[in-house]
């Protein structure tokens, strides 16, 4: 039976690899995407998760949209990595297929509230907004919730956008610490991890050749935020970050991790957003989330390889 999930999304080229992913896999199913404002605003995350939705022959997957500002601060966005449009690389149709007209928040409550206790997987690879405000409006769904995935977070690899944080946790931090105290059990896909899932040359040229038109726009999604890395890092790829949420759904033996308590920093002067990870256990603060350290790359990219190979 295949898991149920929902996509919590600010796309993102690396967003839209992960759903592509899930689409692609029949062991899930994608019951919508919600969007949120994060890597640009609201009014564009919401029209790309709609683009990648019908590039991936799927027009029928509700789309959602969601909150438009983090719970308490100013939205920060991340054009300087993912473009004007937040999926500039290919251009792709204005979508035709409408977006819903609930509030993504709504969706989620509604859905978790519909369906059997612990059958739902939440999968934000966004900031948390969504995530918080649906507990908040509806405390009965946490405990319906099965597990949470969630791309997001650094400790050993600090910070990409201030020097002790992750972005999506940095966008709103006051959101991820009400989901990380929530009780639901978290599994966490940090930059720790995330940074070993890096693109190469060869992987982008073997989806540029695939014959259908998803691996061709990974290629060309790729080849646009690849440079921002490159600049940065002086790497010779690109971390495919998103897509490990949706893989370790799939084969999460190629992660490594352990149990550990992670608290959201919300008052430092510098280090705001910071996830404070207990990887060594040294506080006694209580477990709350798994905390993925590594992942196998070339599991990773074998996996996206065969499941995109599959799409329209």
């Amino acid at each position: 039976m295949a898991r149920k999930i929902i996509i919590d999304t600010d796309p993102g080229q690396d967003d839209a690899v992960a759903i592509l992913l899930a689409l692609a896999s029949p062991e899930l199913e994608v019951l919508g995407l919600t969007a949120v404002a994060g890597n640009v605003p609201l009014a564009l995350t919401e029209v790309n998760a709609r683009k990648i939705c019908e590039l991936a022959g799927r027009p029928d997957l509700p789309v959602f949209a969601g909150c438009d500002a983090p719970l308490a601060r100013k939205l920060v966005t991340a054009e300087h990595v993912h473009g004007k449009s937040g999926l500039d690389g290919i251009e792709l149709p204005a979508p035709t297929m409408a977006l819903r007209d609930r509030h993504g928040v709504e969706f989620i409550i509604d859905t978790l509230r519909a369906e059997p206790a612990g059958t739902v997987t939440l999968v934000p690879i966004g900031p948390l907004t969504n995530i918080a405000q649906a507990f908040r409006r509806a405390p009965d769904i946490v405990e319906k919730v099965q597990e949470i995935v969630l791309m997001g977070g650094a400790y050993f690899e600090v910070g990409n956008i201030t020097p002790a944080a992750e972005f999506n946790i940095y966008v709103d931090p006051e959101a991820a610490a009400e989901v990380f105290a929530s009780g639901v059990p978290i599994v966490v896909l940090p930059l720790d991890a995330t940074h070993e899932a890096m693109t190469s040359a060869h992987w982008v040229e073997e989806m540029r050749a695939l014959p259908n038109r998803c691996g061709p726009a990974v290629a060309s999604w790729t080849d646009f935020f690849e440079r921002f890395d490159k600049e940065k890092y002086g790497s010779k790829g690109a971390p495919l970050h998103d897509p490990c949420t949706v893989a370790w759904l799939l084969k999460p033996e190629l992660f490594e991790g352990r149990q550990i308590n992670v608290e959201i920093e919300l008052k430092g002067e510098f280090t705001l957003g910071m996830t404070v990870a207990d990887y060594w256990r040294v506080t006694g603060r209580p477990e709350n989330a798994l905390y993925i350290r590594h992942v196998d790359r070339d599991g990773l990219f074998r996996l996206l390889s065969e499941r995109i190979a599959r799409l329209p």
